[in-house]
């Protein structure tokens, strides 16, 4: 890279996972690049400020990346961090992914309070989940229960399990890996989870060439 484009501003969503997924991006590009410095931009998307659509409504939609997609758009910033299976489908014209990660454990799990497990809990038992994939996993193996929407970070969703909205909640075994939640008692749940979970996108304009030269060497998809 030319010593112009060393420092490079890179936009994501200003939660914690998210700010963990950027330092994993960074340090696994720094392994290849190690001159190359970010200038974090964190943003505030629809999806973070409008807790109350379910989101088992929504489809590949841009919800979590509207915003982010107009600073590249306007070119406020070269890269965008998300989630991969955040993404809408298609992305907006004149954007494209320049990297799918290798990821984290794509599980999903159903999370208990401190102490709990399958046999503690009631019946029909609270789940707090955020779509109908989800709700139908945790059926096999809880039959009796009711599915309850499951908004906010990720400390929020456990704050709420803490605090006896829910019995259990289902989430990510990915987002606990990054925020280094593994001590929490959970359940591993059957089948397959959401396409491309636990991967991380790397999204930037098509005629950066730049950035794909870059960021090509994290593409594992």
């Amino acid at each position: 890279m030319s010593s112009s484009t060393e420092v490079i501003t890179v936009a994501a969503r200003g939660s914690l996972l998210s700010r963990k997924q950027v330092e994993e991006v960074y340090a696994e590009l720094r392994c290849f690049h190690p001159d190359v410095m970010f200038e974090l931009l964190f943003v505030d998307t629809l999806g973070d400020g409008d807790q109350q659509i379910s989101l088992r409504s929504l489809e590949k939609t841009d919800f979590f990346t509207r915003e982010i997609d107009a600073l590249l758009l306007k070119s406020s910033c070269r890269a965008a961090i998300h989630s991969a299976k955040d993404l809408p489908e298609p992305l907006p014209q004149g954007l494209m992914i320049a990297a799918v990660t290798k990821g984290v454990d794509p599980s999903d799990v159903l999370v208990f309070r401190a102490g709990g497990h399958l046999d503690t809990l009631p019946s029909p038992a609270k789940i707090g989940s955020s779509s109908a994939r989800r709700d139908a996993a945790v059926r096999k193996i809880v039959p009796h229960a009711l599915y309850l929407d499951l908004r906010g970070t990720i400390e929020s969703r456990l704050a709420q399990l803490d605090a006896y909205k829910y019995d259990a909640i289902v989430m990510a075994e990915a987002a606990l890996i990054r925020l280094g939640l593994c001590h929490r008692s959970r359940f591993r749940l059957p089948g397959s989870s959401a396409p491309l979970q636990g991967k991380l996108s790397v999204v930037i304009r098509e005629t950066d060439w730049e950035m794909k030269q870059l960021f090509a060497c994290l593409d594992a998809h």
